[in-house]
């Protein structure tokens, strides 16, 4: 005998559950739309600037690192996207649901808390994308020498970019999460921040960094947000094998943050049963 497919309607029912939660996350941002200005003006002033360094830089030699000058003013353009795309909010929404006690009444909804985080935060980084970063990009295509990525590379590109959206709400999440067993998230925050800064690449390549500073990029998470995303969109490896081996560090990556926030909110609930919610 056949079984139904009840698994499969199960599932569906499951996500629906979880709509609700992407309207809530575009009505909260309908409410601070000037975020968006702000962000647009930091981003684009933030790449200005930096493109405009590498134009001094490049203006005594040819290349650096591999880049030439239009390789590097795309990188440090698309790396603001980027920090636009997973700017979710996720840490500084969770750390005020916790402080405000809120988040006790999580644990008598038929939904899981940080799977709901994710889908309110997909509009966030959606609007980000789409409102602020597509206009950068336009804006310095025609002021700036841009290099023009392939299709391989953009076919590389699609997965990696998922990989750093799902690395960045994790660390995003472990973050809002401590203020559990912490009062100073914000302090938190802003260390995330400059680490994610200089460590993902957003600032500059990890090929341009001192080695030692890269090696230790290397070893943390933080170059799948960024560099790893685009050293695929603009073809800066050796091979199919290579693409592959940058691929499957920030899956791994993704996976273990992923599970370090399953098990952060396991602890997180028993604290709350413990103390009594």
């Amino acid at each position: 005998m056949t079984a139904p497919a009840v698994p499969a309607r199960r599932t569906g029912a499951g996500l629906r559950r979880y709509l609700p939660y992407v309207t809530s996350g575009l009505q909260g941002l309908l409410q601070y739309r000037i975020t968006f200005l702000v962000s647009g003006i930091t981003a684009a002033v933030t790449a200005g600037l930096l493109a405009y360094l590498w134009r001094e830089v490049f203006a005594a030699r040819d290349t650096v690192a591999g880049f030439d000058l239009a390789g590097i003013t795309t990188y440090v353009v698309l790396a603001q996207v980027l920090a636009l795309l997973q700017n979710n909010r996720v840490d500084e929404g969770v750390s005020a649901e916790i402080s405000r006690g809120d988040i006790a009444a999580v644990l008598v909804r038929p939904v899981s808390y940080p799977v709901s985080r994710f889908f309110a935060s997909l509009p966030v980084s959606v609007a980000n994308a789409v409102v602020v970063g597509v206009p950068l990009l336009g804006l310095y295509a025609l002021l700036l020498p841009m290099t023009t990525p392939t299709w391989s590379g953009l076919a590389l590109f699609g997965p990696a970019l998922v990989g750093s959206v799902l690395i960045a709400y994790a660390v995003n999440l472990l973050v809002g999460l401590a203020a559990f067993v912490s009062t100073n998230v914000w302090g938190l925050r802003t260390i995330k921040d400059s680490a994610v800064a200089l460590l993902a690449g957003q600032l500059v390549p990890l090929a341009v960094m001192p080695e030692p500073m890269a090696a230790v990029a290397r070893l943390l998470p933080f170059h799948g947000m960024v560099d790893s995303p685009l050293r695929l969109l603009l073809g800066r490896y050796s091979g199919a094998g290579e693409a592959a081996g940058i691929l499957a560090v920030q899956l791994g990556w993704a996976v273990a943050l992923l599970l370090a926030v399953a098990l952060v909110w396991r602890l997180a609930i028993r604290r709350l049963e413990v103390q009594g919610g």
